[in-house]
């Protein structure tokens, strides 16, 4: 089992002390040479000694103890109360970074009670955050969580309204590591919203990683400690780059790359032992011994193992204990010692008890039963097997549903109960195939991810260019080649428009919550240029080529490609300038229009706006135009009109497409009942994911302009957006 304990909240301190030390480091020279300016042994000097003895707290301990216990002398000499607390509170952070939990809580109770003695709530609210760090990091996270909550409650006293996201961040770790990951993303993704400083998002990303690592989307998860060692990597953070790099390493691991995952394991613990972070140490350790049980060298898993699992009690970091001890049950089970195994799953049973850790109570409890199973006393295994599956029903994990399903079917089997065993063996085989696609899913996901960062756009470019050069090479002998060209580019569409189609049904049936936003985007990019359109512009152009009107073709393919290259520039933004969409959008009629000019269209923008401030998310406008195009004028030939028309009233963007056709309810009222475009269908969706987002309204509306005695129908958009500020 890997040790998932990658939280980095002891970090939070540093900024939760005092938003003016970001930049400490750079200052530690101009404080140093203040303090031999001032000799007084006043308020003045325990301020500077203060902020000394915090720039040292992570680097040097020793010296940081010896600013504080100046600090303390000279606040009881000079009766400053203030300083004591100050100095109690410093003493805890530097126990805290030598990872001696129950030192830092006894400083941080004293700081406390000062602080509340003096009525100074923001003193009270550095020691509560601070208790809660250290209750989280013994495994007590029902405790951290109430620290907290107290946090929230005297921030609430002061008329501090708004959470900070560190406390929203430390909030979602503790209830992930309950097991309630609802809760858990709905507090990190607040936080994220929150955060401002890199620092600040470098954490944000890492604990957002670390819950979709918990849940198995390895991809996502990659990702958000790619973008948190990005980060910590350009502010050069050491303890936030070494937890970046062992998260990543995980993940390594999980893709069966050991190599790599090693690598980055080695530079996690090179700075971890710097620095002497014994928890940090003791994390990795267990780590690379998960590695090296993954390669088969068992001797090696045991030692790194036994090495994390002594570390871990000295500072007694029961989350770490409960790791270690469950990878040496595992490794007691492979090497047939089935009396130790079982020894260490107690253990592990009786802490992750204490911790209220579901996740490790559950893998406790099935090694319980694996043991009995070995040892062939099936009764015994069957009620530790059915607690696991009780509890693992409830966490939804569903690698720990199908192992379990597995050892039940093994169980009654032996007990002669078939058709129980046939049944679990029946739900482990569904579970198995489930995990596999979604092993397969994560796979496609992370290859898309890959290729993001491979330049779209040139590769766009290149393939506009190549194609052409295509047009005018084979111009000169179309008659032997049209029908090979014709059939080979609408095969290529095909096998495009099937590969994509079979990749977004898998991740629309898998992806969580978290990418609801991006699906409907890339839904809406996938409608934008429907293949009814790229197939009648393609046959309009080959109409062209085979009445040899060569200029008019050339010209007509530049408006394609263009309008085909601007729709994926603006793919490429969350928010695009109001002109550049209108751009597609005029395209987009011209070329509708360009063959035999069926419709009469203008694009109207109220004088008092400026449409390059304007920034708004893209594609939200076309689909209406082309719903419009393709079922608005049924039957109707002639004098066929498009009117777009956008105002800005009473601080909202609004949008009508009206056109003069047979109007909506006509359409409902036909035999062909009216069938609802999929690129509208996905536009309301996004519309309502948007407003969310922007926290702006936005909506759709599509009514008959009958009601207004007019043919026709109109589409009222009212989009969200942003406006940009002049330079």
């Amino acid at each position: 089992m890997n040790s998932f304990k990658k939280n980095s909240l002891f970090f939070f301190l540093f900024f939760f002390f005092s938003g003016s030390m970001q930049s400490q480091e750079s200052k530690i020279d101009s404080l140093k040479r203040e303090l031999q300016i001032h000799k007084v042994k006043d308020t003045t000097r325990v301020r500077v000694l203060t902020k000394l003895a915090f720039s040292y707290q992570r680097t040097d301990p020793e010296k940081a103890l010896e600013y504080i216990e100046e600090i303390y002398r000279i606040s009881e000499t000079i009766n400053f109360e203030k300083g004591k607390a100050q100095a109690f509170y410093l003493r805890g952070i530097v126990q805290v970074s030598l990872s001696n939990y129950e030192e830092a809580l006894l400083y941080f109770n004293k700081s406390k009670k000062i602080y509340k003695a003096l009525g100074m709530k923001e003193g009270e609210l550095r020691c509560y955050d601070a208790i809660g760090v250290v209750f989280y990091y013994q495994g007590n996270y029902r405790e951290s969580i109430k620290s907290y909550e107290k946090e929230i409650k005297i921030n609430e006293e002061i008329g501090k309204t708004k959470v900070n996201y560190s406390l929203l961040s430390k909030i979602g770790s503790s209830y992930s590591e309950l097991g309630d990951y609802e809760r858990a993303i709905v507090f990190y993704e607040k936080a994220l919203g929150d955060a401002t400083s890199p620092e600040a998002r470098s954490i944000c990303f890492n604990h957002i990683g670390t819950l979709y690592c918990d849940l198995g989307n390895y991809p996502v998860a990659l990702e958000n400690y790619t973008q948190s060692l990005m980060i910590c990597e350009k502010i050069k953070d050491t303890l936030q780059i070494s937890k970046s790099l062992n998260n990543i390493a995980i993940i390594y691991n999980k893709y069966e790359n050991y190599d790599k995952a090693i690598e980055y394991y080695e530079r996690s613990l090179k700075i971890e032992e710097k620095i002497n972070n014994k928890y940090g140490i003791s994390r990795v350790l267990n780590n690379i011994g998960v590695v090296c049980k993954s390669r088969g060298d068992n001797k090696k898993a045991i030692e790194y193992y036994e090495k994390s699992l002594k570390i871990g009690r000295e500072v007694n970091d029961k989350n770490q204990i409960s790791n270690c001890l469950l990878n040496l049950g595992d490794m007691s089970l492979i090497l047939s010692n089935n009396t130790r195994a079982l020894q260490y799953y107690e253990e592990a049973k009786k802490i992750n008890i204490e911790m209220e850790s579901q996740r490790g109570l559950c893998s406790s409890i099935f090694g319980i039963a694996n043991t009995y199973v070995n040892q062939k006393k099936y009764d015994l295994a069957l009620i530790n097997a059915l607690k696991s599956k009780e509890l693992s029903d409830k966490l939804g994990i569903i690698n720990f549903k199908r192992d379990t399903y597995e050892l039940l079917s093994e169980i009654y089997e032996n007990t002669g109960s078939y058709k129980k065993a046939f049944v679990s063996h029946k739900q482990f085989k569904i579970l198995d195939d489930s995990l596999f696609n979604k092993e397969n899913i994560n796979k496609i996901a992370q290859l898309e991810y890959e290729y993001k960062y491979k330049g779209q756009l040139e590769s766009a470019n290149n393939r506009e260019l190549k194609l052409t050069q295509t047009v005018k090479s084979t111009s000169k002998d179309l008659v032997k080649s049209q029908r090979v060209l014709f059939l080979g580019v609408i095969i290529s569409l095909l096998i495009t428009i099937i590969l994509g189609a079979i990749i977004f049904f898998l991740k629309l049936r898998n992806i969580k919550s978290k990418t609801q936003n991006s699906i409907i985007e890339q839904k809406l990019l996938r409608s934008q240029m429907t293949p009814h359109f790229i197939f009648n512009s393609l046959s309009v152009l080959q109409g062209m080529i085979l009445n040899k009107e060569e200029g008019k073709s050339i010209n007509y393919l530049s408006k394609f490609s263009k309008l085909l290259r601007i729709t994926l520039e603006n793919s490429r933004d969350k928010m695009v300038s109001l002109s550049q969409e209108l751009m597609a959008i005029e395209n987009y009629l011209a070329l509708q229009n360009l063959e035999n000019e069926l419709y009469k269209y203008t694009v109207l923008v109220d004088g008092t706006m400026n449409t390059e401030l304007f920034k708004i998310p893209p594609m939200l406008i076309q689909p209406f135009i082309e719903n419009a195009i393709e079922h608005g004028f049924e039957n109707q030939k002639e004098d066929r009109e498009i009117d777009v028309h956008l105002n800005y009233i009473n601080k909202k963007l609004i949008c009508t497409i009206s056109d003069n056709g047979i109007g909506v309810d006509a359409k409902k009222e036909n035999k062909n009942p009216y069938k609802k475009s999929l690129a509208t269908t996905i536009t309301s969706e996004r519309l309502g994911v948007l407003s969310k987002d922007l926290k702006m309204e936005g909506s759709v509306v599509i009514e008959d302009r009958q009601k207004y005695n007019k043919q026709g129908t109109i589409v009222t958009l009212v989009i969200p957006y942003k406006i940009q500020e002049q330079e």
